[in-house]
């Protein structure tokens, strides 16, 4: 497991996957994803098998916060398209419990997240893509230490209209020179 400020990500068990199909079935969850569609449990039992044969760095993380209760599951995070001989990798998290919204999870786990793909996988540089009709996500993003770098002009068409899709990353010797001496995360 990985640590943090009030927040760990573990490994993804097969029965998380109802949450998911939760979530994701959420429209207001769904706005500033990809997905455009519901989904069923059996696509997410499907989904679940492929993310086991993807190699370990690339596997998303459940999201966990500290309750009075213990450990609860609010969403998940992960890098995909790891490209080793540049170091570079995409990123792409989800905060799927609605009550949990608004509190800096989201942020605190960026940052935990940033942290473990710099100083574990020795990433050099760490992307996003996020639609501009998302500014809670924007400002996230910003204060986890992303910099926009373009914009794809209209590359996103939801509820009949279109958005840019902008495009963010840290690099390494940035996030390196804006955490000196921060512990925790």
């Amino acid at each position: 497991m990985i640590y943090g400020n009030g927040i760990r990500l573990r490994a993804i068990e097969k029965n998380d996957l109802p949450l998911f199909v939760r979530w994701l079935n959420d429209p207001e969850v769904r706005y500033g994803l990809m997905l455009y569609l519901p989904l069923s449990q059996a696509e997410e039992e499907q989904w679940f098998e492929t993310m086991l044969k993807r190699p370990q760095d690339e596997r998303p993380l459940m999201i966990e916060i500290e309750g009075q209760e213990g450990w609860i599951p609010v969403g998940n995070c992960g890098f995909f398209d790891i490209n080793w001989r540049i170091r570079s990798a995409e990123v792409g998290i989800i905060i799927g419990e609605k009550s949990c919204w608004n509190q800096g999870h989201g942020t605190r786990t960026m940052r935990l997240f940033l942290n473990h793909g710099f100083e574990t996988l020795n990433l050099n540089r760490i992307f996003l893509r996020v639609y501009d009709n998302n500014p809670r996500a924007l400002r996230s993003y910003e204060k986890s230490g992303f910099v926009q770098e373009g914009c794809m002009r209209q590359a996103h068409y939801q509820d009949g209209q279109y958005f840019d899709v902008i495009l963010m990353s840290v690099l390494r010797q940035e996030w390196d020179k804006d955490n000196q001496g921060v512990q925790g995360v």
